[in-house]
C-alpha cells in the first residue's frame, strides 16, 4: 500500500532479460539517491512509476537495487522497459502520514499526455485516459499518475474518431515542488503515463453494479 507521495527519484541503469521469448520478463537495476535504501530490506515493496515491485537484491554501497518485472507487468505499464528516470515510493507503514490518498500500486491503464505547459508559477498537465477509466474520474477526485497522487481539476469526455478511440481528458495542476521533485517534469506531449484510479471509486462502482443487479432481480 502506498500514498502517492514520491520519496525519491531513481534511474533505471541496467536491464537484463530473463529469457529469450516474449513470455519472459526483465530484471531491472535501479540507482537511488544516497541513503535511500538504508531502511529497505530484501523482499520489501517499492513502487516504480506507480507499479508495486519487490526488491530482489540490494547494493547499498552503490545505492542500487534490483527488481524482477514479469512480461504481464511490462505489457500493462509504461516507462519500465528502458533506462531512464523514474519515481520511487517505499511502501506505507502503519504509523506514517497519509499525505496523498490510498494507492495500491496496481496500474489500471496507460494514458497519454496531450498538453504540458507552464501557467503562472504552476504547470497544467492534460492527459487522455482510456474510456474504461472515464467513469472513475471526477472533478476534485484523486488519480495517481506515474505514482504521484494528484487532484483532477477538469474532466472532458471525448468522442472517438478515425484516429483514436473514445476516452476522456483530465486536467491537473502541478505546483513547482511537484515538477522539481518528481519525474513528471520529464513529460511532454505524447508521453505515456501509468494511471491508477482512486480505490474508493472502484468500490463505489462495484456497489452500484450490485445494487442495480438486485433491482433487476426484484422486478
Amino acid at each position: 500500500m502506498f500514498t502517492g507521495i514520491i520519496t525519491g527519484m531513481g534511474r533505471i541503469v541496467a536491464i537484463h532479460r530473463l529469457g529469450s521469448s516474449s513470455l519472459h520478463g526483465n530484471r531491472l537495476t535501479i540507482e537511488t539517491p544516497a541513503g535511500y535504501l538504508d531502511d529497505v530490506g530484501l523482499g520489501d515493496s517499492i513502487a516504480l512509476n506507480g507499479a508495486c515491485m519487490t526488491a530482489t537484491s540490494l547494493d547499498l554501497a552503490n545505492h542500487r537495487f534490483t527488481i524482477d518485472i514479469s512480461a504481464e507487468s511490462l505489457d500493462k505499464t509504461c516507462g519500465l522497459s528502458e533506462p531512464g528516470i523514474i519515481n520511487l515510493e517505499k511502501a506505507l507503514r502503519a504509523h506514517d502520514r497519509l499525505g496523498g490518498h490510498i494507492v495500491s500500486g496496481h496500474v489500471d491503464g496507460i494514458g497519454s499526455v496531450t498538453h504540458f505547459a507552464q501557467v503562472g508559477e504552476s504547470w497544467e498537465l492534460r492527459i487522455r485516459t482510456p474510456q474504461a477509466l472515464a467513469k472513475y474520474l471526477a472533478y476534485k477526485g484523486s488519480i495517481t499518475v506515474n505514482g504521484v497522487s494528484l487532484t483532477v481539476n477538469q474532466v472532458t469526455d471525448l468522442p472517438g474518431n478515425v484516429d483514436s478511440a473514445p476516452g476522456c481528458e483530465i486536467s491537473i495542476n502541478l505546483i513547482p515542488h511537484t515538477v522539481e521533485n518528481t519525474a513528471l517534469g520529464q513529460l511532454g506531449a505524447g508521453s505515456p503515463v501509468n494511471l491508477e484510479i482512486d480505490l474508493i471509486a472502484r468500490y463505489v462502482e462495484r456497489m452500484l453494479q450490485d445494487s442495480l443487479l438486485q433491482q433487476k432481480t426484484a422486478t
